[in-house]
């Protein structure tokens, strides 16, 4: 491990809004905000950029980002410590645990911005909106509570929507091109670490908001898996053949 991480390392120990594979956190989460606020987790939040951003939009609610990288989690940590947030904090540990640390019912919202859309079909039950994630998430969002994605993969983004039909989930929005459809929606506005950099070379970003009002059936997983592998090998296939054209 390099110098510059393991200072960093060393800094988030000190942070008390930083929490590393924390014990006994579920159910206490208004108790350390001090507030009965609603609480927005941010999945995968790298460098913390959508937990600040709606930290700042809504200061009336507590946001909380989980990651595993504590590296990426120091800027995000550090950035709303310099900035005097109170209602940021953050969880290192990997996004299957999420359910550990929540108690039923006591998350509002769930954002995925720019998850790893894990394109290879074989990992497909990696991606954050696969069944296995949702069920955890179901654990923890209170009822009427929504989760949303934010991508530039066609591939994650259909994956999702094909989750959401065959499992009868609640979509509430969607926008395959958020610049056309959702310009003027603030949230939407914020930009992730990887969302600058535009390393897919994106030409639209996807956007869809959706509730999970029943359990998710398990014995509809193997159909998951047989369409996924049908319908992403021809997707996959076009979006070649689009990227050729372009290069000619």
């Amino acid at each position: 491990m390099g110098q510059k991480k393991l200072i960093r390392f060393a800094e988030i120990a000190t942070f008390d809004h930083v929490l590393q594979y924390p014990k006994n956190t579920a159910g206490k989460w208004h108790e350390r905000f001090n507030n009965t606020n609603p609480i927005v987790l941010e999945l995968a939040c790298g460098k913390g950029e959508y937990s600040i951003g709606l930290a700042t939009l809504y200061p009336n609610k507590n946001l909380i980002g989980i990651d595993v990288k504590g590296n990426r989690i120091w800027v995000g940590a550090k950035k709303s410590l310099q900035a005097g947030m109170t209602n940021v904090a953050f969880i290192r540990s990997q996004i299957g645990m999420v359910n550990n640390y929540f108690s039923a019912g006591e998350v509002d919202e769930i954002w995925l911005p720019f998850p790893d859309p894990q394109l290879r079909i074989s990992k497909s039950n990696r991606r954050l909106t696969h069944p296995e994630f949702l069920r955890k998430y179901q654990q923890i969002l209170k009822p009427g509570g929504y989760i949303n994605l934010k991508t530039d993969s066609p591939v994650l983004f259909q994956f999702t929507k094909l989750v959401i039909e065959l499992y009868g989930l609640t979509l509430l929005e969607e926008s395959d091109d958020i610049s056309r459809d959702l310009k003027q929606n603030q949230e939407l506005l914020i930009k992730t670490h990887y969302e600058g950099l535009d390393i897919a070379n994106s030409k639209r970003i996807h956007y869809l908001k959706f509730a999970i009002p029943n359990l998710l059936d398990p014995t509809t997983d193997e159909r998951l898996s047989t369409m996924v592998r049908e319908i992403e090998t021809a997707l996959i296939e076009g979006l070649k053949d689009e990227k050729e054209t372009d290069r000619g």
